[in-house]
C-alpha cells in the first residue's frame, strides 16, 4: 500500500510541477501576445520596434541581436512563439520589467569568450535572410562588425572597415573571412602587425588588409 501512496504522491508532484510549466508559458505567451502579429501569429519587424520601445532601447542597439541569439531566432527580424518561449525561459522572464532586468546578465553572458564566439558566429548566419545565401554585403558587413565587434576591437574593426569601403575587390564577405577576422582581432598585436604571417591559413582578404595597412602606415 505504501508503494500505491507513493506512487500518488509522485503523479501528483508531477502533475504540479507540469501545471506549474503551463503557468510558466502562460506568461511569456501572454507577453508574445502583446507584440505577435494577429495574422501570422509572429512577431514581425514592426512588433521586434514596438518590444524595442517597451525595453527603452533602440531596433540597432546589439542587446536585441543578443535576444535574437538567446531565443535562436532563425530569421532575421521574426520571432516565433517557440523562440521566444526558448529565450524568456532561458532569461527567466516573463514579464518586460524582468526581461529589461535579464539584459545586462545577457550582456556579461555573452562576453564570455566561448559564448562570444557562438554569438559572433550566429550574427553572421542570422544576416543571411535568403535561402542558401552564404554571403553578406560588404556595407552589411561593415555595419555588422561595428555592432558586434566595435567595442571589444575598436581600433582593428575602424581600419579594417575603412578598407573593405575604399577597396573594389570584394563585394560580399563569407563566413570564412568572417570568422578569420575574429580570429585576426584575438591573435595579431595591432596595429604592429608583427606577429602577420601572410604563409599561415588566413583569408586572402586579410592578407590584402594587412598590405594595404602598412602602405598606409607609412
Amino acid at each position: 500500500m505504501r508503494r500505491s501512496s507513493n506512487r500518488k504522491s509522485s503523479a501528483a508532484a508531477g502533475s504540479g510541477s507540469t501545471k506549474a510549466a503551463s503557468k510558466e508559458f502562460e506568461k511569456i505567451d501572454h507577453l508574445f501576445n502583446v507584440y505577435a502579429d494577429k495574422s501570422s501569429a509572429i512577431i514581425d519587424p514592426e512588433g521586434i520596434e514596438q518590444l524595442c520601445s517597451s525595453l527603452e532601447v533602440d531596433y540597432t542597439d546589439v542587446r536585441i541581436l543578443m535576444l535574437a541569439w538567446k531565443m535562436k531566432a532563425q530569421k532575421q527580424g521574426f520571432f516565433t512563439l517557440e523562440e521566444w518561449r526558448t529565450g524568456l525561459k532561458a532569461l527567466r522572464a516573463d514579464s518586460i520589467s524582468k526581461l529589461k532586468k535579464a539584459l545586462p546578465e545577457l550582456v556579461k553572458e555573452v562576453s564570455r569568450p566561448t559564448d562570444f564566439l557562438d554569438f559572433y558566429s550566429y550574427a553572421f548566419r542570422y544576416c543571411l535572410t535568403e535561402d542558401k545565401q552564404k554571403c553578406i554585403d560588404i556595407e552589411s558587413a561593415c555595419q555588422l562588425l561595428s555592432l558586434v565587434l566595435g567595442t571589444q576591437f575598436g581600433p582593428q574593426v575602424d581600419k579594417f572597415t575603412e578598407y573593405l569601403k575604399s577597396q573594389s575587390e570584394y563585394k560580399v564577405m563569407n563566413m570564412d573571412q568572417w570568422m578569420g577576422f575574429y580570429r585576426f582581432c584575438n591573435e595579431i598585436p595591432f596595429p604592429s602587425l608583427e606577429n602577420y604571417d601572410s604563409d599561415l591559413a588566413w583569408p586572402l582578404i586579410l592578407d590584402n588588409f594587412v598590405e594595404w595597412f602598412r602602405e598606409n602606415q607609412k
